[in-house]
């Protein structure tokens, strides 16, 4: 045992995997495991989890311990293989290679890249591999867990409508900070967001896709738009968080005062601190805890060879959808804190006190 978990961690570090749950909780001399498990623990198994990125706050701070909880709560004895590949699609397909190469019993997928990822996809199941497409849709999965994607994107649209005629802006121009142009789930808000935006009778004056998601990227790019736009500006679509602070911080230091109302999506912290300070209009929150608990079952249920339960369906692979939630002042009481997702300290540090006393925030 100790050679092999000595092989399986010098292989993991050289490609930036992590291997957790490797103690077999209850387990025999032989491998096998207590009497009286649920099925999911029958046998010890193990599971590759791919994730995208690190810029995004969620996926190191919430999906990855979230996933790992759920699986040890089901599987005690089984095995998460992780691994992040920082944006870099080449690095994910080392990663995917390096996992089955382990014998994995399936990967959960969240792809760089939705389309080179598709070769992830057929290299596992050709292997007898299943593969759960995590957040990101990857065409020819086993199971896709994620949220309506398209509805986030009308959501953010929506809301940024009800921002702007608030603000007493009936017309006028918007400008789109896009997601990253590998992401498919980008394509998905984008699209949800211009249903809305096409018929609302506001101007598109100026459109970005924003390669990595990088929120210096997309501030560099607000920036250069600031002073062709400034004059008609009365809102701004980003498409997640780390855009909608690149966006603001252009707006600020392009001297725009008062700011637009700007949408954002995950309910990082900064964001909601934004949010609760008046510089951000709203978030997308979308509850990570029940996402991963769900992946991780379909997951082991796919590793014994059952079928997970669905209630929807994305291009003919078997899904579960959430419901996202629109976040804005009125509400981070209700919604981020009331679920933990974070605590009234971690929000209303010195700076944003007062924002969270007048809000009712404690």
């Amino acid at each position: 045992m100790t050679t092999r978990f000595t092989r399986l961690a010098g292989a993991a570090l050289a490609l930036g995997i992590t291997v957790s749950g490797l103690a077999a909780c209850g387990s025999d001399s032989s491998g096998g495991s207590d009497a009286g498990s649920d099925s999911g623990s029958g046998d010890a198994k193990k599971i590759a989890l791919l994730l995208p990125e690190n810029k995004t706050a969620r996926y190191e701070a919430f999906d990855k311990p979230l996933f790992e909880e759920a699986v040890a709560a089901e599987c005690p004895d089984c095995e998460v293989v992780y691994s992040n590949a920082e944006q870099d699609a080449a690095k994910q397909q080392q990663q995917a290679e390096a996992a089955v190469t382990q014998g994995v019993d399936v990967l959960v997928l969240d792809a760089v890249d939705g389309e080179s990822a598709v070769s992830i996809v057929q290299n596992a199941k050709s292997q007898g591999i299943p593969v759960v497409a995590y957040d990101r849709f990857v065409a020819g999965s086993d199971y896709y867990v994620s949220f309506d994607n398209r509805k986030v994107g009308e959501l953010q649209g929506q809301g940024l409508v009800e921002a702007m005629q608030a603000a007493g802006d009936d017309s006028g121009d918007i400008v789109m900070i896009n997601g990253s142009p590998t992401d498919a789930n980008a394509a998905d808000f984008k699209a949800g967001a211009h249903s809305v935006f096409d018929t609302s009778g506001y101007t598109i004056a100026a459109e970005y896709d924003t390669p990595d998601w990088s929120p210096d990227k997309a501030q560099a790019w607000m920036e250069g738009q600031v002073g062709s736009v400034r004059s008609g500006l009365v809102g701004v679509y980003a498409a997640n968080d780390g855009t909608a602070g690149g966006a603001i911080a252009a707006l600020k230091g392009g001297g725009v005062d008062p700011l637009p109302p700007v949408t954002g999506q995950d309910a990082e912290v900064a964001a909601i601190q934004r949010v609760i300070a008046g510089d951000q209009a709203l978030t997308i929150y979308k509850a990570i805890k029940p996402e991963a608990e769900d992946a991780a079952k379909a997951a082991l249920a796919l590793a014994n060879g059952e079928t997970p339960e669905s209630s929807a369906d994305k291009e003919g692979v078997p899904a579960t959808l959430l419901e996202p939630i629109v976040v804005t002042r009125d509400n981070v009481a209700d919604t981020i804190i009331a679920d933990g997702f974070y605590t009234a300290d971690e929000i209303c540090t010195a700076e944003y006190a007062d924002a969270c006393t007048e809000l009712g925030i404690s």
